[in-house]
Order: C-alpha cells, then sequence, then structure tokens
C-alpha cells in the first residue's frame, strides 16, 4: 500500500512537474519583445497624410549673446503630395541670458518639409525643413515684449517605430531679428529630439 502511494505521488509530481514546464514555455513564447523599428515604406509620406507631434526638447546656443535655450515646439502638417508636407509650428521656451535677465519666447511658423527618397529605408527617412514666421520675447522683470521676424532651416532623420509613429532627431540653423530700430540680428545652431505621429490612409 505505501508503494502504490509513494508511485501514485511521484507519477502525480511527474505530471504536474511537466505540465508547469509546458505552460512556462509557452508563456515565454508568446511574449514578444518591443519592435524598435516598422518597416513603412513610403505608407506614411503619402499624398492626403497627416502629421501630428513635434520637439518635446531643443537645445541651442547662440554666437551672439553667449546665451543657451530651450524650447517645447508643437506642429502639425499635411501631406499635399506624397513625401512634401506643409503645416504650422508653435512654440514656448526659455532662454538664459548671460549678465541679464532671463528670457520667456514663443514661435508662430508656418513651415514646409521634404522627405528625401535618397539614403530612404523601410524603417526610417531624411528630411529637411524650412520653417519662416514671427517670434516674440519677454525678459524677467520687464514689460516691455519684443516681436521679431524668423525664419529656421534644418536636416534631421525619422526612425519608424511603429506604422503610426516615428522619433526624430534634427540640427538645425535659426535668424531672428527684432522690430526694435536698436535691435541686431541673431542667430545660432539648435538640436531637436521629438516625435511624429501620422494619420492617414
Amino acid at each position: 500500500m505505501k508503494n502504490l502511494f509513494l508511485m501514485s505521488a511521484l507519477v502525480l509530481g511527474g505530471l504536474v512537474s511537466a505540465n508547469a514546464q509546458s505552460t512556462v514555455k509557452s508563456t515565454i513564447n508568446s511574449i514578444e519583445a518591443p519592435k524598435l523599428s516598422e518597416k513603412v515604406g513610403m505608407s506614411p509620406i503619402k499624398k492626403g497624410n497627416w502629421m501630428v507631434g513635434g520637439a518635446v526638447g531643443s537645445l541651442g546656443y547662440s554666437f551672439e549673446g553667449e546665451n543657451f535655450n530651450i524650447n517645447v515646439m508643437p506642429k502639425a502638417g499635411y501631406f499635399v503630395t506624397d513625401g512634401i508636407a506643409i503645416g504650422l509650428e508653435t512654440g514656448v521656451g526659455f532662454q538664459t541670458v548671460k549678465g541679464g535677465d532671463n528670457v520667456w519666447n514663443y514661435t508662430f511658423m508656418p513651415f514646409a518639409r521634404y522627405y528625401f527618397p535618397e539614403g530612404a529605408s523601410e524603417t526610417g527617412r531624411f528630411y529637411g525643413n524650412g520653417k519662416l514666421g514671427i517670434s516674440g520675447a519677454s525678459a524677467t522683470g520687464e514689460n516691455n515684449n519684443e516681436t521679431s521676424f524668423a525664419f529656421g532651416v534644418g536636416l534631421g532623420y525619422s526612425h519608424f517605430v511603429s506604422r503610426n509613429v516615428a522619433l526624430e532627431a534634427e540640427v538645425g540653423y535659426n535668424y531672428s531679428k527684432s522690430n526694435a530700430s536698436t535691435a541686431s540680428a541673431q542667430n545660432g545652431l539648435g538640436v531637436a529630439v521629438g516625435f511624429q505621429i501620422f494619420l492617414g490612409k
């Protein structure tokens, strides 16, 4: 009787162990590693699609003022033809000024973006950006506001992590000149990192 009980316990233990191993293996096999890229080709940048997103952080350096700035720049655009989008970029930012008051600024700039067919892959594309509009600034502790003519150009890369989402990095040149009679032009280089969501067919 004792042997029969021991044999039954061993068989039952073996069945439970085999079932547990099978369950663990099937669970591991069903877990997919997160995707780092998606083969999308031309589909996100086709005529009639929309792009919404922007730079979640933009760092820049001014040659004239020796100061740094950080900006948040949402944008939305519409593809008027394959690979070419036009739209509007807005932004708010903060600038440190060496030996002076810090500055809050804003931008309102229509833009055009062109995705280069050269160097393209199924998961990413290089693009060129051009924008033209106005920017404004207000120094802390002062009541006066300045409005400036502004434009910028940039070169970036979109890496698609899914069918509709791309991570982006862009380097660019920015120029602005205030409407004040004594103001001088400001220009500098900037680096932006952000994302875009592509909506369409």
